[in-house]
C-alpha cells in the first residue's frame, strides 16, 4: 500500500511539474489574444452597466447581477496575459505594464475588490448605490488604461 501512494505522488508530482512547464511555454502572441479576449469580455459585460449609470439605457437590476457576476470572474483572466515574454508583441500596453510591475498589480486588485462591492452592492436593490458603485468601477478600470494602455 505504502509502495502504491508513493507511486502515485510521484506521477502527481511530475504530472503538475510537466503542466507548469507547458503553460510556462505558451507563446506570447497567445497569451496577448487570451488577455485582449478576456478585456473584451470585460467591456462586453461592463458597457451596458455604464449605460445604466450614466443614464443612456433604464436601470436593468437583473443585468446589473448577472454582469456584475460575469465581471467578478472576467476580472480575474486578463493578468497571466502580461507575462514578461509578452513585452515585445504587437498590442496596446505600455511598457509601464512591465517597468511599474507593482503598481499595476495594485491597479488589477482595485478592480477586482470594486467589482467585487458591485456584485454585494447590486444584490441589494439600491439603485443609487449600484450606479455608484459602477461608476467606481468605471474609474478603476480607466485608471489603470490610462497609465498603461495606449491612448486610442
Amino acid at each position: 500500500m505504502k509502495h502504491r501512494l508513493t507511486a502515485v505522488a510521484v506521477a502527481a508530482a511530475i504530472g503538475a511539474g510537466a503542466t507548469w512547464e507547458a503553460a510556462a511555454q505558451v507563446k506570447p502572441d497567445t497569451l496577448v489574444k487570451q488577455r485582449q479576449a478576456a478585456m473584451t469580455l470585460i467591456g462586453k459585460y461592463f458597457g451596458p452597466l455604464g449605460a445604466m449609470a450614466k443614464g443612456t439605457a433604464p436601470y436593468d437590476a437583473a443585468i446589473v447581477q448577472r454582469n456584475a457576476g460575469y465581471l467578478d470572474v472576467l476580472a480575474k483572466m486578463p493578468w497571466d496575459g502580461f507575462h514578461e515574454s509578452t513585452r515585445g508583441e504587437k498590442s496596446a500596453a505600455l511598457p509601464a505594464v512591465w517597468e511599474k510591475a507593482a503598481e499595476f498589480k495594485q491597479g488589477q486588485e482595485r478592480m477586482a475588490a470594486e467589482i467585487a462591492k458591485l456584485v454585494q452592492v447590486s444584490k441589494g436593490g439600491d439603485e443609487a448605490s449600484v450606479k455608484n458603485q459602477i461608476a467606481a468601477v468605471g474609474r478603476t478600470c480607466g485608471g489603470c488604461h490610462d497609465n498603461f494602455r495606449e491612448k486610442r
